[in-house]
C-alpha cells in the first residue's frame, strides 16, 4: 500500500521541509513505524489546486493510503490510523499517560506571544515543564518507561519548537534544574528519526517570526 503525506515546505523555501511540528509528529510515526512513504512539501502560502480539491480547508498534514484513498487531515487522526494499519512496533499510550505534558505546547505559544514580562506566562510554562520533569522522574526516560509512544512523537518536536523559538525571540533556556527534561529532549532529538524529520532551526525561527511580531 502507497502511503503519502503532505507536509508543510519552509517558508521562503519551498523545497525545503518546513517547521510544522503537527507534520513532524507524523513523518516521525512513519519513521519509528519504518513505513514506505511519498512525501510531498505544500507551499502554504501557494497552495496547489489538487490539495484544496481533495482538503478544502488545505491543512496539513495530510494523508491517504493508496492512490484511490481519499486525503485525511489531523495528526491525532493520522497517527491513530497509522497505529491501527501498522501495529509493530507498538506505539500505544496507555490511558494514564494520554495527557502527560499536554499543556506544555499552549504554555510554550503563550509565554512566546507575551509582550508582559509580568503576565505570569513564563512561570506557567515553568510550571508545567516541572511537573513533567517529575513524570519523567518517576517513569522515564520515556512516557511511558523504556520504549518511546506516540505521546513523545508528539512532544519531541514541540519541544524543539520551545527550544529553538524562545532562545532566539526571548533568550530563554530551559531551566538547568529540570536535569530528567533535558535528559529527554537530549534522548529524542538524537534519534535518527528526529534528525530526518526536524526543520532547520532557521525555518523555525522564521515560522514563528511573524505570530512574534504580531
Amino acid at each position: 500500500m502507497a502511503v503519502e503525506v503532505c507536509v508543510k515546505a519552509a517558508v521562503g523555501a519551498p523545497e525545503v521541509l518546513g517547521d510544522c511540528p503537527f507534520s513532524q509528529r507524523v513523518l516521525l510515526t512513519l519513521e519509528e513505524k519504518e513505513v514506505p512513504y511519498k512525501m510531498h512539501l505544500i507551499d502554504l502560502s501557494n497552495k496547489p489546486q489538487w490539495l484544496l480539491d481533495a482538503n478544502p480547508e488545505g491543512k496539513v498534514p495530510v494523508i491517504r493510503f493508496g492512490e484511490d484513498g481519499k486525503w485525511i487531515a489531523d495528526s491525532d487522526v493520522i497517527v491513530g490510523l497509522l497505529e491501527e494499519r501498522f501495529p509493530v512496533p507498538s506505539l500505544a499510550i496507555p490511558p494514564q499517560f494520554a495527557s502527560v505534558g499536554s499543556n506544555i505546547f499552549s504554555s510554550f505559544v503563550k509565554f512566546l506571544k507575551s509582550k508582559d514580562a509580568s503576565d505570569g506566562s513564563e512561570q506557567a510554562l515553568v510550571d508545567e515543564l516541572k511537573a513533567f520533569d517529575e513524570h519523567l522522574k518517576a517513569h522515564g526516560p520515556y512516557v511511558n518507561g523504556e520504549n518511546i509512544c506516540a505521546v513523545d512523537l508528539s512532544l519531541a518536536p514541540k519541544l524543539y519548537h520551545m527550544e529553538v523559538a524562545l532562545g532566539h525571540f526571548k533568550g530563554w533556556t530551559t531551566p538547568s534544574t529540570l536535569t530528567n527534561l533535558l535528559s529527554y529532549m537530549k534522548l529524542l532529538f538524537a534519534k535518527p528519526s528526529f534528525e530526518k524529520t526536524k526543520a532547520a532551526k532557521e525555518h523555525v525561527v522564521a515560522g514563528w517570526a511573524p505570530k512574534v511580531n504580531a
